[in-house]
């Protein structure tokens, strides 16, 4: 069941999916698509490279000096 409320919300009882992606046509036809989250499949070599740089400059000591998080102390 679909019910459309004056300020353009819909009511969609018995939804399969938590979001969704709504086109409205001006002939009153609404389409809802499925949202889907997907999990990227691989890191991009751009990320590889600057995680690599990271773990070099770590390694060779080209570190930033210590953060005081003295103030964050769970007293």
């Amino acid at each position: 069941m679909l019910r459309i409320w004056i300020k353009k919300r819909i009511t969609l009882r018995g939804a399969t999916y938590q979001y969704y992606n709504v086109k409205e046509y001006g002939n009153g036809c609404i389409i809802l698509e499925p949202r889907e989250l997907s999990v990227s499949k691989s890191i991009s070599s751009r990320t590889l490279a600057d995680m690599d740089r990271a773990v070099s400059n770590f390694k060779r000591g080209d570190v930033s000096s210590a953060i005081d998080l003295s103030d964050f102390s769970k007293e």
